[in-house]
């Protein structure tokens, strides 16, 4: 059987997370303009420093620090991330970013997945219309962009996801 177009480019995403660096969470992301891949991007240090799998810790997994928070004291640059900066974004307006998340540990995808809230800023910016995000391997959520601009949680002070 053949797999829809959502699911294709989500085990596409999922490849791409395979590059990540991170010990707690591996993002691949793929950002996608009329049935064509724009960019992708993983879970990485910036170009030249160390990953935390090659310094064999991570600074938020010592200090205990939940999901979605304090992203200052990661080395990481996030999937999201990555993809935005490898695209242009005359190419980006009114595309699709496909995002996977698979937890370092056991291999599962990530619960209830979704960008922070600097890339949630980021993908507002890069004109990016909607977000799929895997919940399992053949399930997945859709999220318009013009929600990230809506419910606006920065307002509230919400942290994590």
């Amino acid at each position: 059987m053949r797999i829809d177009k959502n699911n294709y480019y989500l085990d596409i995403a999922e490849s791409v997370s395979e590059r990540g660096t991170c010990l707690r969470r591996n993002f691949g992301a793929v950002i996608v303009k009329n049935d064509e891949i724009i960019a992708t991007g993983y879970v990485g240090a910036p170009r030249g420093r160390k990953n935390c799998c090659d310094l064999k810790y991570c600074t938020r997994e010592k200090l205990h620090i939940p999901r979605g928070e304090r992203y200052e004291l990661c080395r990481s640059v996030h999937a999201e991330q990555n993809a935005i900066i490898s695209a242009s974004r005359r190419d980006m307006i009114d595309s699709t970013l496909f995002l996977v998340g698979i937890n370092y540990g056991d291999h599962t995808y990530v619960e209830n997945a979704r960008p922070c809230a600097l890339c949630k800023r980021m993908i507002i910016n890069a004109g990016i219309k909607e977000v799929v995000i895997r919940n399992t391997k053949t399930d997945y959520t859709i999220i318009k962009v013009a929600d990230f601009i809506k419910n606006d949680e920065s307002l509230e002070g919400v942290m994590g996801y």
